[in-house]
Order: C-alpha cells, then structure tokens, then sequence
C-alpha cells in the first residue's frame, strides 16, 4: 500500500511539472480545471468542502465561468482540507493520495482527491448550568434548539454558534452583561467529549433613554412608534432587531439601524439606544416587464410616495397590462391606526379582467383594517407572522361570458336563471360586501420557501343589510407545507378549497356568473389549460361551479446551480352544488418542470400530463384533443 501511495504521489508531481510547463505556453490563459472529485468524504458535505478551497471546476457552458490551475493554490487548499475536517471534529482526517490528469492535449486538467476522514470526536452531553434566571419555556427551547446536538461530531463551528446562542438568549431576558464559559471534558471514551456552558448572567438591566439621529422629514414621533420597546422596559435585544424591522418596512429609510450607547466598562441600570437613520427616496417609479404562457407579453407600471402628506403614509398609483387583466388602481396605506399594531388601508380602481369564461370590468373601491400578530422575531427564531383584515368593498361589476358559452344553446337557460340577456351574455350590477381574512406563516422565504407552513381563510358576505345587487355567502381557505429533505430538496404541498351559496330570492340576484369557480392553469392543475376544469354544459363549454378543491404536491430538487428540476402531481375539481365535495370525482395530472433561480424569484417551465382527462370538454369551442399542457411563468407554482 505505502509503495502504491509513494508512486501515484510520484506521477502527480510529474503531471504537475507538466502543468506549470503548459501553463507557462499559453500566455496568460493556463490550464483549465474541468472537475474535482473527492472519493471517501461521508462526515462532511462535498459542497462545503468546495466551498473553502481555491482550485474547483470551471463551467461546462461554453458562456460560463472558467476556472484555472495554479500549483501554489492548490498546494494551500491540500492543508486547507485538513484544517477543514480538524474543525469539524475528525483530527485524524489527511489527504491519502490524489490524481491530477492532464486532458491530451494539456490544455485541462481533472483532479481527484482521496480523503481518509478517521473516526470523529463526539459532543457526548452538552450541560447547561447559571441559566436558572431563563423562565422554564425558554430555557427548554435554548436546549432544545442549541445548533450542537448530543452525538453529532464536535464541530468548532457550531460549538461557537452554541455558546453565542446560550448568551443571546440571556442577552434576550434581561442580562445584557452576562457571560458564557465553555468547557470541555472526557466523556465515557476516549473519542467522547461533555461539554458544560457555565452563565453568569450578571446585573437585571432595563431599556433606558432614547437618541434619534438623522432624519429630516419624518418626525421622531413616527420613528418612536414603531419601536417595540419603551424606557423601563426589561432589556431585551430581539426587541432592537425587532424594531430596526419596523423602520424598514416603511419603505422611508435607506439605512436604520438601532443600538444600545454605553462604554465597554460601564454596566448601568438604564442602557440608553441610539436609532440612527438614513432617508431613501420618498418617490419612486419602476417599470417592469414580463412574460408568461397565460398572461403573454406583461407591462406595469408603478408610482409610489412613502411619506404621502408625512406620516410614513404610502401612496401608490398602479398600472398594468397584459391579456388576462388591465387596468388601473389607486392605494393610500395608512400604516399607524390606534397602535403600531393595526394599519388601515383605502383602494380605489378601474379593472378589466379577461378570462377564458368571462370577461369582467370592475371599478369602485374598498377600505380595509388590519392587524398583525407575532412579528416579533427572537433569537434563537422567527415567531410566526400572522394577519388579520376586514375589509368592506363598494364595486360595480359588468361582465359577460365567453363567446363559446354564448354560443351554446345548451348553457341559455342557466345564462337565462342568473339574469344575464341569453343574446348577449351580459349583467351588471353592484356588489356590496365585507370580508374576513386570515393569515399565518411560518415560511422562511415568501418567493421560494424551504421550510415552514401557510394557511389562510377567506370569509365574505354579500348583500342583504349591505344593499347591493349581488346576494351571497363565501368561504375559502388554503394550506401549504414545506419539508425540507437533507438541506437539498423540498416537498412542497398545498391544499385549497371553498364553496359559496347565493342567498337573493332568486339565482338573478345571488352569485353572479364571475364568481363561479374553475380550475386549470399554470397554479393549480397543470394538466389542463386556464379554467378548463368545472361542470361542462351540454355542448361541453366549462360553466363554472360553486364548489371547489385541488390540491398540488411537488417534489423540487436543485440540479446545478441555479437550475433545479421539480416533479408535480395534482388533483381536484369544481362540484356545481354548493358544499358538494365529492372526493371520489377528483381531475388529476402529473408531470416534470424546471426552475432557474433569479433575484426575483424562479423562472418556471411545466409539462402537466393529464391522468384522467375530461370526457366530452369543449376549448374555444372545439372538442379539446390534448391531455398535456405546458405552462411558462415567473415564480413558484405556490
């Protein structure tokens, strides 16, 4: 063995001579790496290792990033991968041997590097002791949350992250001048360590005077309220962080920043803070572009004043266009309504929607209250974030149906029930309605969660002591989960459903024809075209329902890169009865997308093939023949 190791060291020196020689030939290009390979890595993962390392493969796109051997940096990244596994908690970890192989025409290289880890060094037991002061609830999530577990190896990293965490957590209750030891015992072998973080949590101290520096047109007074603590409070350093969150969702300030003021030696009772801002900007512009496979070419336009007539209000003038909708609408946001707590917001809009069942044009307005919950974040994680809102909306509503519909002889009569002239397919009216919302997340990204959960409830009511044209009840809500799996890929899952019931004396005066329910599209099943899915007439056209439910199941795995591949099943449809769920009557599709990671969310491509096809349905008025789709988008399909 020890002759085999000395000759593949021997042939690599060689190969590297040879490298340096062309390298020196090709004038300031060198010689390329194509791939680094590490053969016995199981303790750590192959990515991190990559990580800390100078020499690594270059793209394999002829457009990509190539990356170029020098014999130096690799010589330093051989110590750096030792040096790497000592931190980790295998300080027994070497190179064994490598292969450095040049392509014919040594113009690049592949490298392969065999590791011999060793057996590891084990956090046995990890004690806790002077944490009495914590309440019991917190002290058991410190334990229960510390990033070195019992039986993992003894990583340097995390064994840091574990004494900080333990600090903050006194830092968060009172003791901003508490200490934490740690020290490291033998545990029950020799490869076995206990490890005991010893607190002092020092002197109680509270939040004391307050210094505001650096604005110029938003007054102290909208700074102070929107810091969630006041003078006398215990001190707590989440409520810093908390409050620096604050100041930045008003969208005024470029920079905030907020902090305790006191010399290093200095432990008073009172801890003065400092909130120091910077101001952005109070007008902003931006325009966007777009395209999707339902929506095709998108425009909008977007003018905002974060300080409309100060206050922080937000004033916002939208417009857009694209083939499903258009229009105009107005937003004035006032941020502060009886506590930081609560905001109240006023709508005002003209909109046209077209969609394959209907077209919609939509103008009046719409005033909402609403409160939020839990947006305090602490130490050791994010408490969930969730909202509460009440809105009433005052709209004029003038629709039509699709041409396919009105040209069905079978779809008149039920055209005829809801009061629409069976010649035109039109109905207008006002619509007069108050709405519950809920919502409750606990995801780690809005555009692309990982991990987490969201639900949401939609409860409106229409009409009777409101006034108005339009008589109903509705109720929707919706659930999605996000599961991690080894750090890499998420199974996402999403479940909706709802159903609503007209309440007039009669079908012309209760649900009118858009708020009918359909499924299909590029979010829900993605086997079938937009609204495809929903009780058919006679002659096959999608009528629409008032009763509905679909869920969707993705499997989504990075690939390479910002590239990732994503697996999908969905299943639901539309009931024509209210509260008529018939699970065993279910659409279902399956298929593969891809996802291309951007600043502002995935770009999406899906191929949804149906499982179940729609027997007798009818698209643009013609027998539909396809049982797949393909659906092109920004962003996640939930």
């Amino acid at each position: 063995m020890a002759v085999r190791v000395f000759c593949r060291a021997a042939t690599t020196c060689v190969c590297l001579l040879a490298l340096l020689g062309a390298a020196a030939c090709k004038e300031g290009t060198g010689v390329r790496v194509t791939s680094m390979q590490f053969n016995g890595v199981k303790g750590v993962k192959p990515s991190q290792l990559k990580s800390v390392l100078a020499t690594g493969a270059g793209s394999k796109l002829p457009w990509g990033e190539k990356r170029y051997f020098n014999r130096e940096q690799f010589d330093a990244d051989l110590k750096r991968i030792v040096a790497f596994y000592h931190d980790r908690g295998y300080p027994d970890a070497r190179i064994s041997s490598f292969d450095v192989k040049l392509s014919p025409d040594q113009s690049s290289v592949a490298i392969a590097l065999d590791i011999s880890e060793g057996e590891p060094v084990i956090a046995e037991r990890v004690d806790l002791q002077g944490f009495e002061t914590l309440p019991a609830d917190h002290f058991q999530t410190l334990v229960a949350r510390l990033p070195l577990k019992p039986g993992q190896p003894l990583d340097r990293a995390l064994l840091q992250a574990t004494r900080e965490a333990a600090l903050d957590e006194l830092k968060d209750h009172g003791y901003p001048y508490a200490t934490v030891r740690l020290v490291e015992e033998a545990g029950s072998g020799e490869r076995r360590r206990t490890l005991k973080l010893i607190a002092e949590p020092g002197a109680v101290a509270y939040h004391g005077p307050l210094e505001i520096q650096g604005n110029s047109s938003v007054s102290d007074q909208i700074i102070r309220r929107q810091l969630t603590f006041r003078r006398g409070d215990l001190f707590r350093q989440s409520k810093l962080l908390e409050s620096q969150r604050r100041l930045y969702s008003l969208e005024v300030f470029q920079f905030a920043n907020v902090q305790p003021v006191r010399e290093a030696e200095e432990q008073p009772t009172e801890i003065p803070t400092r909130v120091t801002v910077t101001e952005g900007k109070h007008r902003k512009v931006n325009f966007s572009f777009g395209y999707g496979s339902e929506e095709r070419a998108r425009v909008e336009a977007d003018w905002r004043h974060v300080n409309f007539f100060g206050g922080a209000r937000t004033a916002q003038v939208r417009a857009r266009y694209s083939r499903l909708d258009r229009g105009l609408r107005v937003d004035l946001k006032q941020p502060y309504l009886i506590s930081r707590n609560f905001s109240l917001g006023l709508q005002g809009q003209y909109w046209h929607n077209d969609e394959p069942a209907f077209t919609l044009d939509t103008s009046g307005g719409r005033v909402t209250v609403a409160r939020e919950f839990g947006r305090s974040r602490g130490l050791l994680g994010a408490r969930p974030d969730m909202t509460l809102s009440f809105t009433y909306a005052n709209e004029w509503e003038d629709y039509t149906v699709s041409e396919e519909t009105l040209a069905d002889p079978t779809s008149w009569d039920e055209l005829i029930s809801l009061g629409l002239n069976p010649e035109t397919g039109s109905g207008s009216g006002r619509r007069s309605s108050i709405s519950f919302d809920a919502s409750r997340s606990t995801t780690n990204n809005i555009l692309d969660a990982k991990r987490g959960y969201f639900a949401s409830l939609h409860v409106e009511h229409a009409g009777d002591f409101l006034s108005g044209d339009f008589n109903y009840n509705e109720i929707s809500a919706e659930g999605r989960y996000f599961i991690s799996v080894a750090n890499r890929a998420v199974v996402a899952l999403r479940v909706r459903g709802g159903s609503i019931d007209g309440t007039g004396e009669s079908e012309a005066d209760s649900v009118p024809f858009y708020k009918r329910y359909f499924l299909g599209g590029s979010t829900n099943l993605r086997g079938w075209g937009r609204f495809d899915v929903s009780p058919l007439t006679d002659g096959g056209n999608p009528i629409g329902g008032y009763s509905f439910t679909v869920f969707s199941t993705e499997l989504r795995v990075p690939v390479w890169r910002n590239l990732g591949a994503v697996l999908f099943l969905d299943g639901g449809n539309v009931w024509t009865n209210p509260l008529d769920f018939n699970f065993s009557d279910l659409r279902y599709d399956i298929g593969p997308g891809i996802r291309y990671n951007t600043p502002i969310g995935p770009i999406r491509a899906d191929l949804g093939f149906q499982l179940n096809p729609i027997p007798g349905l009818h698209v643009n008025g013609e027998p539909e023949t396809r049982n797949f789709r393909f659906h092109f988008s920004i962003g996640q399909a939930f």
